[in-house]
């Protein structure tokens, strides 16, 4: 007989970056569902607006996943305040564009720091206090980018594969021990992060709401791989299966390689802006 879908009912969840974008619509998701959602995010304003307009028990923390000990009392006081995290979203990510020998340094260990690095803390952190109750669910929200490079964002495609490499490598490590492990990886998602971003043929973007839809199924019913569209798992395995070169043919006919590296300069100037400014400890720790 088919396995239950889990209830989310009364679900402590915390989300990273979680005052816009995917992280918004995901706590929107789960807020439906009857869980109960700690919002964190660098912006407190946003994520207080976020957390006020869902309503319920959200609440909103401030947040720079780059602070490794301001991430840990963040997840400290998530527990004080609501009770023990079932599940932990790490979603917090940037992605600064540009021509690889362009990119500065800082925006190198930016990327490293907030998509990669706080993602191995948060998920340490959450295995720390889930193994021992020998329950609980980690999201870690990767990319499409995650199996595949995209010229344009060299970096941000090595922090992805990095996420997914974490992600399949933690999941060995908790089988059998009662914690599940998600790892999420979306096409081009409607959201500030994809500004000035052009549609490529078989390439679609989809909308947040469709990300959280799909992390919600997975959370009800526990499954490793999450593709958003679906048929992004098709087009991997078959592109995979085939010689590189006839595989990048494919991908360049179908103009995929320039999804990230023509991306419309103007339009993203005011969310590069904001990728820049997005971890402060970081750079306050480079400048001491």
């Amino acid at each position: 007989m088919a396995r239950q879908p889990r209830s989310l009912a009364g679900k402590i969840v915390a989300i990273t970056g979680g005052g816009r974008g995917i992280g918004a619509a995901t706590a929107a998701a789960l807020v439906a569902q009857g869980a109960k959602v700690a919002i964190g995010d660098l912006d407190l304003d946003v994520a207080k607006a976020t957390a006020d307009k869902l309503g319920g028990d959200t609440v909103a923390f401030p947040l720079d996943v780059t602070d490794r000990s301001g991430f840990t009392k963040f997840l400290e006081e998530v527990e004080g305040r609501l009770g023990p995290i079932d599940i932990l979203i790490n979603n917090a990510g940037i992605m600064p564009l540009g021509r690889f020998e362009d990119e500065s340094d800082r925006s190198t260990t930016h990327q490293l720091e907030i998509n990669l690095h706080a993602v191995i803390h948060g998920t340490r952190e959450a295995v720390k206090r889930m193994r021992p109750r020998k329950s609980g669910h980690i999201v870690n929200i990767a990319s499409a980018a995650g199996k595949a490079g995209f010229p344009g964002g060299a970096t941000y495609c090595a922090t992805k594969h990095g996420v997914v490499g974490l992600s399949e490598a933690v999941r060995m490590e908790l089988r059998g021990s009662g914690v599940d492990l998600s790892v999420v990886m979306p096409a081009i998602v409607r959201t500030e992060l994809a500004s000035g971003l052009k549609e490529a043929r078989f390439f679609k973007s989809v909308e947040a709401t469709d990300v959280a839809n799909a992390i919600v199924r997975a959370l009800k019913k526990p499954r490793f791989d999450v593709y958003v569209p679906a048929s992004l798992d098709a087009m991997n395995r078959i592109t995979r299966l085939m010689p590189r070169s006839v595989a990048e043919w494919i991908v360049r006919s179908l103009k995929g390689d320039q999804i990230l590296f023509d991306a419309e300069r103007d339009a993203r100037k005011d969310y590069e802006a904001r990728a820049a400014a997005s971890a402060p400890t970081t750079d306050r720790e480079n400048a001491g």
